[in-house]
């Protein structure tokens, strides 16, 4: 197949703390009601998957071109592929508070009755409001005990770390990291392909039945990380030139280009790109705000530039 830049049809979840701003921010095909949480971008797990269109690929989904064309979809890091697409990109529109949460790393995760993968992930604020919260680690000194009684007492927040986030910040959310994303944040997000998330508190809500939603408390217990502490929001340098480096992990590494041109590909491995604000150029293809595409690792090396006012992202595996 000609590797070209792969555009995928995004698969959009609806849940009661969704909004319209996927459609209204990001031009995700949404209908009439208010409550379009997620729109999944690059997607292969289960019955959630990206289909491509356009381009002689059309029609097909991602889990069909890691099987049937896996030197030309992952290149150098075919041999390391367990059949599924390594890496999840999806939009959220946070309209009120999400339940607080943790996700397990890889070996607790495979080691579930329904086994996957651990889920390390990180932000992109794409946009927040002036009283927008988020809450990422815990506060210094606060223990398995600590937690449990916060928890038992309808506290946790007590003992979260929060901050105002500004558009453009990133925050890195490793697995074992207790975090709520707050109500008013438009975020990408960049993550493990898995669905592996604990919910250790859900501000004491009950649901639309009149309960509590389930929660998993001994689990959260289990893979919190009692040692890392607070979690800070990281920046780039909006005035520099080039691809920078956001964040690196054994998981992936995510890149921001905000000012003047670059290249991608000829490196033998994928990479997926996504416009949070603005547009943006990959070779002969235009991008605009919410658009993402996935490169092949066969593609050659790509000039790829952005407007003044916008942002790229690209991500790839380490």
């Amino acid at each position: 197949m000609n590797p070209t830049p792969l555009r995928f049809r995004p698969v959009i979840k609806q849940t009661i703390w969704g909004g319209r701003r996927l459609g209204e921010t990001l031009g995700k095909p949404i209908g009439d009601q208010g409550d379009y949480a997620e729109s999944w971008e690059v997607v292969d797990h289960g019955a959630d998957q990206s289909i491509v269109v356009g381009g002689d690929a059309a029609g097909k989904s991602l889990q069909q071109l890691v099987h049937q064309h896996a030197d030309w979809l992952l290149g150098k890091h075919r041999a390391d592929s367990t059949g599924q697409f390594p890496l999840l990109l999806k939009y959220l529109d946070c309209n009120r508070v999400l339940s607080v949460q943790v996700h397990p790393d890889d070996q607790y995760g495979a080691q579930m009755p329904v086994p996957d993968r651990g889920k390390t992930e990180a932000w992109y604020i794409v946009a927040s409001e002036p009283d927008s919260l988020i809450y990422a680690g815990l506060k210094s000194g606060v223990d398995r005990d600590a937690l449990s009684k916060a928890v038992a007492d309808g506290q946790t927040e007590k003992v979260l770390h929060s901050f105002h986030p500004a558009a453009g910040d990133v925050v890195f959310i490793p697995a074992g990291t207790v975090h709520a994303l707050g109500a008013g944040l438009l975020v990408a997000e960049i993550q493990q392909s898995s669905n592996t998330t604990f919910r250790l508190f859900d501000w004491n809500r009950v649901g639309a039945d009149g309960n509590p939603r389930e929660l998993h408390v001994q689990q959260s217990l289990e893979v919190s990380d009692y040692q890392s502490g607070p979690v800070a929001a990281r920046s780039s340098d909006q005035s520099a030139a080039g691809w920078q480096e956001l964040v690196r992990c054994d998981k992936f590494v995510l890149q921001a280009l905000e000012n003047g041109a670059a290249t991608i590909s000829g490196d033998d491995q994928f990479h997926i790109l996504t416009v949070p604000s603005g547009t943006a150029r990959v070779g002969d293809t235009q991008l605009s705000a919410g658009d993402s595409v996935l490169l092949p690792a066969a593609m050659q090396q790509t000039d790829v530039s952005v407007d003044p006012d916008s942002t790229l992202l690209a991500m790839h595996l380490p």
